[in-house]
């Protein structure tokens, strides 16, 4: 567990920051490490050069984080595959080349493990990535997420533009979208059990077998890892920095179900897809290249962060994103 006080920032200290996406869930966890940086969230449509235009030429930004995407879990992604794939191949094109254009000095990205050949060997390694199509149910939104590494390299071989990548795994936390079909796993699930309990009902049906197996990283230490990376990794190829770490979907249910303390039974609806089975990355290197923050980076303990989540949303509910 870390200190935010203790961030070291480097060169995003003295540097004019955007962050796109800025005001979900790992913007809210950047800024309590970077105040001072611009987040910017749905006030301007990605989608749109002109718009990406007008924020660039306000902000006027030296350096770029940028989280801005289109979103969804399972049922999302597979209702509306191709809006994935176009949102976010907009947005991506167009702040990459603005980001070209006005000069930025530096853009770092954050992809997705869906990226990843749903056939592929496991832990899965930076160079497979392109070795075949992502799994069916994230189609779109995993192509659009490759497209980003590709753009990214092309800029930087043709301009020197020095734009990176991080590939985090399934990421939770507080300020995440609970919305019931755009959200992940674990929000999702938060969200079902909680409000199960709220109406006293005795059992509550999730999708799949809860066999599939996911990893998770805490959003607190994703914000953590893109200030690092920020100030020290130059590298054109993308590369994994999520935790380690595997659970069952199951075990994940019963364990939310345990810490927001529902009596009711789990169902599994096993006629609905489970999704990817399992897809476990290799972060080895960038736990070579290690963190050159201040205080010992660990990633925080997934039960901890799973509480610390679980809390934030009783506390605020129904006043969170996605809950209509």
């Amino acid at each position: 567990m870390f200190n935010f006080n203790k961030v070291n920032l480097g060169r995003l200290k003295n540097e004019k920051v955007l962050v796109t996406g800025g005001t979900g869930m790992v913007g809210k966890a950047l800024e309590k490490i970077m105040p001072k940086a611009t987040y910017v969230g749905s006030k301007y449509d990605l989608t749109k050069y002109d718009q990406v235009v007008e924020l660039f030429e306000k902000v006027k930004p030296v350096c770029v984080i940028h989280l801005a995407a289109r979103v969804s879990g399972m049922k999302g992604n597979m209702d509306a595959v191709a809006e994935h794939y176009t949102e976010n191949v907009l947005m991506n094109t167009h702040v990459l080349e603005v980001s070209r254009i006005y000069g930025v000095k530096k853009l770092l990205s954050v992809l997705s493990t869906c990226i990843y050949p749903e056939h592929t060997s496991y832990p899965m390694v930076e160079e497979n990535i392109h070795n075949g199509e992502p799994h069916s149910t994230n189609l779109g939104y995993g192509f659009s997420k490759r497209m980003l590494d590709v753009q990214a390299r092309a800029y930087r071989r043709q301009y020197g533009c020095d734009f990176i990548n991080i590939v985090p795994n399934n990421l939770f936390g507080e300020h995440d979208n609970f919305h019931l079909e755009k959200s992940h796993v674990i929000p999702s699930v938060i969200r079902k059990i909680y409000e199960a309990k709220q109406a006293g009902d005795g059992a509550l049906k999730l999708w799949g077998t809860g066999d599939p197996l996911r990893e998770f990283t805490y959003s607190g230490d994703l914000a953590k890892i893109i200030v690092d990376t920020f100030n020290t990794y130059e590298e054109e190829y993308p590369i994994n920095v999520g935790c380690p770490g595997e659970y069952t979907i199951r075990d994940l249910a019963e364990m939310i179900k345990d810490i927001l303390r529902y009596d009711g039974f789990l169902l599994w609806d096993t006629r609905l897809p489970n999704g990817q089975i399992r897809k476990p990355s290799d972060n080895s290197k960038f736990l070579e290249i290690g963190l050159k923050t201040e205080d010992d980076f660990e990633y925080t303990d997934f039960r901890k962060a799973l509480e610390k989540t679980c809390l934030w949303f009783v506390k605020n509910y129904p006043n969170v994103r996605g809950v209509e």
